[in-house]
């Protein structure tokens, strides 16, 4: 068999018996559809969920913040933005706009992430602010949150007479789904928030977990953030393998976002299949420009793999490891075990940068071994981490044979690890 997986903005070609292949999981393939990318956001627009159309919402506003993502994040903003502009500007052709980069804990974009991201045109336009969720000069306070954190927030949102937000909704690995009320938070939050809702007891929840929003702590809290912004409107898109717009909801921050949701498990919930191998990616780029955004992809293969197994995952990484905190989690300290041990004991409010993603690998990595397939610039990071390098995924799998004494191991692949919601294996 010939499997491609996504890795950077190419692919990596897996060449594999297919006698030892159990299954390779992918979401369902959205139904063919005749509209472009930009008829499918402007009948979003057209037609929104449980509000006014934005343009009605916007006629008497002074001061309009549009939150969007950042650089991480495939939204495809050089459609959707102008279009979401437009719609502003139909109602209320004097608005005063600002767009703020909701960048969460990330590091700020590039020039030239922001231009390929926004497109040129619309970068010298308008009016971009990137949040700094350092700043606590420009964060205000909007209250406690259920969980007993304090709600810091970006003073544009403060000072904005209506707050929007576009966003694309998808799997996430502890908020339940992306999109909606994460532009808010993590989005535009202070850093305070953001790690007080990032705590070891949050992700240890077994309800933070992708899919799921009932009851999960860490959606509680960003739903609370999102009614506290006054967030009154949100167009959110679905995106298909190649990253394209294959569907979008807009209007009620709640309603419109739930009903994303609800399209996003149909396309990509799917049956988990054990092996001893796992194979998956991040979707590659822009998601695998690190190994923090990569652990997205190894909780997909997490559910897959068998205990003691082995997991590959393909990702770029053409950022590294994506912060210096994360990669000392795991360099300064023996094993994951040691990892989850100094995490666990660590009391809400004293919640350390990139603690929570360093929590899910140490976990996944306590289940599994893991190999990434990545350039050999990245070879001595990886293993400082405690994880195996390869050059490429066919090599990853000879390793994981080695490892596993076993030349005819099973193996399920997950092409795009971030695109599905895995089940657990029955078997």
């Amino acid at each position: 068999m010939k499997i491609e997986i996504p890795y950077g903005k190419t692919k990596q070609t897996l060449e594999i018996s297919e006698d030892r292949v159990r299954a390779v999981i992918s979401p369902r393939k959205p139904e063919a559809e005749s509209r472009t990318q930009e008829q499918i956001v402007r009948d979003a627009l057209e037609h929104p969920i449980g509000s006014l159309r934005l343009g009605e919402l916007a006629k008497d506003k002074e001061k309009i913040l549009v939150i969007t993502s950042d650089h991480t994040r495939p939204l495809p903003s050089h459609i959707t933005l102008p279009l979401y502009l437009a719609e502003i500007r139909a109602g209320n052709p004097a608005a005063d706009i600002t767009i703020l980069i909701a960048t969460g804990m990330h590091r700020p974009p590039t020039m030239e992430e922001m231009r390929a991201k926004f497109g040129a045109e619309t970068v010298e336009k308008e009016r971009f602010v990137i949040h700094n969720a350092k700043d606590d000069e420009n964060m205000v306070l909007f209250g406690t949150l259920p969980s007993g954190g304090e709600l810091w927030l970006n003073r544009l949102v403060k000072e904005a007479d209506l707050v929007v937000s576009e966003g694309f909704i998808e799997p996430h690995f502890f908020a339940g789904f992306s999109g909606g009320r994460k532009s808010i938070l993590p989005g535009a939050a202070g850093k305070r928030t953001v790690l007080y809702n990032h705590n070891a007891g949050f992700i240890q929840d077994p309800l933070a977990r992708q899919g799921i929003l009932e009851g999960n702590p860490i959606h509680r809290d960003m739903a609370f953030a999102a009614e506290q912004a006054g967030l009154a409107f949100i167009l959110n898109v679905l995106l298909d393998e190649d990253k394209r717009i294959v569907a979008a909801v807009a209007g009620d921050s709640v309603k419109a976002h739930e009903k994303g949701c609800q399209m996003c498990l149909e396309m990509t919930q799917v049956p988990g299949v054990g092996a001893d191998i796992a194979v998956t990616s991040n979707g590659g780029y822009p998601l695998d420009q690190n190994v923090y955004q990569s652990v997205k992809g190894l909780t997909a293969a997490e559910v897959c793999v068998r205990e003691g197994g082995v997991i590959v995952i393909c990702a770029a990484l053409g950022d590294g490891h994506g912060g210096k905190d994360f990669f000392h989690w795991f360099a300064d300290r023996e094993n994951p075990q040691e990892v989850t041990r100094d995490i666990e004991n660590i009391p809400a409010d004293n919640t350390l940068m990139d603690q929570w993603q360093a929590q899910i690998l140490a976990r996944v990595m306590e289940k599994a071994s893991v190999i990434f397939v990545t350039g050999p610039e990245n070879k001595e990071l990886i293993e400082a981490m405690h994880m195996g390098w390869a050059e490429d995924v066919n090599a990853a799998i000879k390793k994981a044979d080695t490892m596993l004494r076993n030349a005819s191991a099973s193996v399920t692949v997950i092409p795009d690890g971030v695109g599905v919601i895995v089940q657990k294996p029955v078997d």
